[in-house]
């Protein structure tokens, strides 16, 4: 059993709670990940509180996910995990994520940096410590899917060619309007539409509300 580890690197206020559109993506992250496990790390105490609170009330099992306020570093060096076997998702990556790499590696680690545009790479921090990593691809993934992706491989045998992905699609909300993503998704084979995160259409949709209230 693999586990999936998402360190923390948004911008995390030690006394707010945790934004509610980032735990409707580490949400999603569970149903990809299930029945393994997913570390959230490097979260502020009040982070660690408000996450745990959004994922259980969304009817994630307690044993599917630990949030922690320990670094990826430190939770290695406790629990006794290598860094050659903890493979690092990193566009800059020489070889592709694949099948194989599930005997290879304990754990997949991601930066929580949930989709810049453009990428900034604030993956590069973590390159820095010399892990082993893996590439998903040339397109630009939020953080939910590139753990998805990566699940599809290594716990279910698919090759990135053998995955359905659509680029930058538009997601509509009625006849007039939709707002496009700049990412890569993966393709629901039964509906023909991106997978996102359950309740982040009509996040999104809110938000486009509140933005046109503005003007």
């Amino acid at each position: 059993m693999v586990k999936y580890v998402i360190e923390h690197m948004e911008e995390d206020e030690a006394d707010s709670s945790f934004p509610h559109w980032i735990a409707l993506e580490y949400a999603q992250m569970l149903k990809w990940a299930a029945p393994n496990q997913v570390i959230f790390s490097s979260l502020s105490p009040a982070s660690v509180k408000s996450l745990s609170e959004q994922l259980l009330a969304r009817g994630a099992q307690p044993e599917s996910f630990r949030a922690e306020t320990k670094s990826v570093l430190e939770l290695m060096q406790l629990e006794g995990v290598p860094l050659e076997k903890v493979c690092l998702l990193d566009p800059r990556a020489k070889g592709e994520i694949a099948p194989s790499d599930g005997n290879e590696y304990e754990w997949f680690l991601f930066g929580g940096i949930l989709g810049d545009d453009p990428p900034r790479d604030r993956t590069g921090i973590l390159r820095a410590h010399g892990f082993p990593g893996r590439h998903l691809g040339p397109v630009q993934m939020t953080t939910d899917t590139a753990l998805g992706v990566t699940s599809l491989c290594v716990q279910g045998g698919k090759t990135l060619s053998t995955i359905r992905f659509v680029d930058h699609p538009t997601i509509q909300f009625d006849a007039h309007e939709g707002v496009e993503m700049p990412f890569r998704y993966v393709v629901d084979d039964k509906t023909g539409e991106p997978i996102l995160p359950e309740g982040m259409r009509e996040h999104l949709k809110a938000d486009m509300d509140r933005s046109m209230d503005d003007f």
